[in-house]
């Protein structure tokens, strides 16, 4: 039997594409709170941190003032929800993707986000796919990318070396995750920082589409 791997996927721009409602809600939160309104490619940028992090460096505010921020972009979010007619769509070849993985004898797959858990588990019913991952790491419980914890906590409970643990993702924040945990590491192109942001960050492969992935797997593991 082949030697279990661990397969990490970050979530917004990498599994689902929700860069435009990202964008929408801090727009949307900044000028709640009378402040000049970041451009999509500025909320696009802090994408992957956890809310208060993200809000910190955007609005490069203190602490407290990001926590109210944050509150804000959630009642924002949550609005949206409860409207009903919007969500994030998976990428394309994602779902085929993850189905490859998940019939893969050795595979072991998880998501490590800066997205808080029940939104994850709301992507996850959303679009099927609870049943495909293991361990699920979010700032509920880790410190934000790019600290090591979320890929180290997800080893612990899996029981898999960081050497045999594979982080993808579309930003730097991932890159630099899987690095500090010992983990490898693939960038996908189609996300929200530039390809080569990702390769000053340390991926070791970039892909540029999800047909491409399983290959890119083999080679940074073998």
């Amino acid at each position: 039997m082949a030697q279990p791997r661990l397969i990490m996927f970050d979530m917004d721009g990498t599994l689902i594409d929700s860069g435009s409602i990202i964008a929408e809600h801090m727009a949307a939160t900044f000028r709640d709170h009378g402040l000049d309104v970041p451009t999509a490619e500025m909320s696009h940028s802090i994408i992957g941190l956890s809310l208060e992090i993200a809000m910190e460096r955007l609005a490069q505010c203190d602490a407290g003032t990001a926590i109210l921020m944050a509150a804000t972009y959630r009642q924002h979010y949550r609005a949206m929800l409860a409207g009903g007619e919007r969500h994030e769509p998976l990428y394309a070849g994602a779902l085929d993707a993850l189905n490859r993985l998940r019939a893969h004898e050795a595979s072991i797959l998880g998501i490590a986000t800066g997205k808080g858990l029940s939104g994850v588990n709301r992507i996850l019913a959303l679009h099927a796919l609870a049943d495909h991952f293991v361990t699920l790491q979010t700032p509920d419980h880790n410190p934000s990318k790019p600290h090591p914890g979320m890929i180290l906590r997800a080893c612990a409970e899996t029981g898999i070396d960081p050497a045999s643990t594979v982080m993808i993702g579309d930003t730097t924040f991932d890159m630099e995750l899987g690095r500090s945990a010992g983990a490898r590491t693939i960038g996908v192109s189609w996300g929200y920082h530039a390809r080569v942001a990702l390769e000053e960050s340390g991926a070791h492969i970039i892909i540029d589409d999800y047909a491409d992935l399983d290959d890119a797997i083999e080679k940074v593991l073998s």
